[in-house]
């Protein structure tokens, strides 16, 4: 983890430029594993990140070094189940906690109803399925989508405390810090 504070909120429309510009650096070693450079971190434009954000089912949160963007995540909300997607830290950044700082910073931001998170990454990806089986994720299954194989990994949320019952930090009306 880096010496910096660390803050955790909502990713809101006039950073996008910013998330997009992230996700598109963490990505790019994604693209080269997979030797494509059009994966969907990739080639999502603006508009379309706009729209995502203003999504009343997704959840983006961003952890910030001071007024840098350093990760961020992105959770599709479908009932009982949450789906983690688009994790991302700076590539300067990376192996210092920070995936796994978000990982457990959604928590809060989760409906209490939910029950499972899903993530899915890319099968050959082995640095993200150790970081995510670390922390609770059983894989689940492979599903190609083109030329690619995607893992998908489950964590069954409940009384393992896997879950924060404080409320949103968006309710509480501070964010987290780390």
């Amino acid at each position: 983890m880096s010496n910096s504070t660390t803050t955790i909120t909502l990713v809101e429309d006039d950073h996008a430029g910013e998330l997009l510009t992230l996700r598109r650096a963490a990505f790019v070693t994604e693209a080269q594993l997979y030797d494509d450079p059009n994966i969907p971190p990739l080639t999502q434009t603006l508009a379309e990140l706009r729209e995502d954000l203003a999504r009343d089912d997704v959840v983006t949160i961003g952890a910030w070094e001071g007024h840098r963007m350093i990760g961020s995540v992105r959770v599709e909300i479908e009932g009982e189940k949450a789906t983690l997607g688009r994790l991302a830290v700076a590539p300067d950044k990376q192996g210092r906690g920070i995936g796994t700082e978000m990982l457990f910073a959604v928590l809060p931001y989760l409906p209490k109803e939910t029950k499972e998170i899903w993530v899915f990454t890319g099968k050959d990806s082995k640095q993200n399925l150790a970081m995510y089986t670390k922390h609770g994720y059983e894989e689940q299954y492979d599903k190609a989508a083109g030329d690619l194989t995607y893992t998908y990994l489950r964590r069954v949320l409940g009384a393992a405390g896997a879950r924060l019952d404080a409320g949103t930090p968006a309710e509480q009306g501070t964010p987290q810090q780390a």
